[in-house]
């Protein structure tokens, strides 16, 4: 009989995935720990019965969330990632080769270990890039007691559950503004507002105190389901928002590398938000 991973991480509502080899699965110390491999996703990784990442649609996710700040920032040299654990959003940073220095800090140290083991295509080598600094620590203390500046800022998290809860708070949100050079930007996972209104809500509130502008951007990835997933966007630079998609071409151009699901037209297109999104706002 077919085993089933299933996650109910939203009342009224469940995600079935079968489990056609389970790689591992044991608790980290800080959470449950699952990757299995999937028919249409490939391998999945889930901490504490809640997906986080497939090989299927992880590109779209990361592609979002690192391409879009560093293009519309322009000039970005240093990227600190809080969270990350699985490689991809580092792999994306550092597709980037006017991107000096990344910083990643993760709080679990065991998620990396068995991601570059059982998942390797999500990191690609990136934790043997010399520009990779990685900080094993919780991502909130870190914040509050680093005096570093960083151009981007990816915040990299879970749900608002367990061990990533501190990374939606106003404390933490103040604290990225202190880190943020002049013009810089701070982008944040902010759940699939259809089912996750308040994280949207909730974020918006308290990050409006600290930057200028403050938006969401969205995409659509298959397995955070229901509806477009949302992406937190704060800075003090209102310009970058809106950006021509033909000068986020040019920038483009300029890349040595080609894309899955970004494009200068897609970046552009993820700040128009649906109505229901923007009520969340208000």
């Amino acid at each position: 009989m077919t085993k089933w991973f299933e996650e109910a991480l939203h009342p009224g509502i469940t995600q079935r995935l079968s489990m056609d080899k389970i790689l591992y699965q044991k608790s980290t110390g800080l959470q449950d720990l699952v990757i299995f491999e999937n028919s249409v996703f490939g391998r999945v990784l889930a901490l504490d019965g809640v997906v986080q990442t497939t090989e299927g649609d992880e590109h779209i996710y990361h592609e979002m969330l690192s391409h879009v700040p560093i293009l519309a920032h322009g000039a970005a040299r240093r990227v600190l990632i809080i969270g990350g654990g699985d490689g991809g959003m580092a792999r994306e940073v550092m597709r980037h080769q006017s991107v000096t220095d990344v910083t990643m800090v993760e709080i679990d140290r065991t998620v990396i270990d068995l991601c570059r083991t059982h998942i390797p295509s999500l990191s690609r080598g990136a934790f043997d890039d010399p520009r990779l600094d990685l900080v094993i620590a919780d991502g909130a203390v870190f914040i509050e007691q680093t005096d570093a500046r960083w151009d981007v800022i990816i915040i990299d998290s879970t749900d608002p559950l367990g061990p990533g809860e501190v990374l939606f708070g106003e404390p933490f949100y103040r604290g990225c503004k202190r880190c943020l050079t002049p013009g810089g930007v701070l982008v944040t996972q902010n759940g699939v507002p259809y089912v996750q209104g308040k994280e949207v809500t909730n974020s918006h509130r308290r990050l409006v105190p600290h930057f200028r502008d403050v938006w969401f951007y969205v995409a659509p990835v298959p397995t955070y389901q229901g509806g477009h997933m949302a992406f937190g966007w704060a800075t003090d630079d209102a310009s970058l928002r809106t950006i021509s998609s033909d000068v986020i071409a040019r920038r483009f151009e300029t890349l040595s590398f080609t894309t899955s699901y970004y494009t200068p037209e897609v970046h552009v297109a993820a700040f128009a938000l649906p109505a229901y999104v923007t009520a969340l706002l208000a």
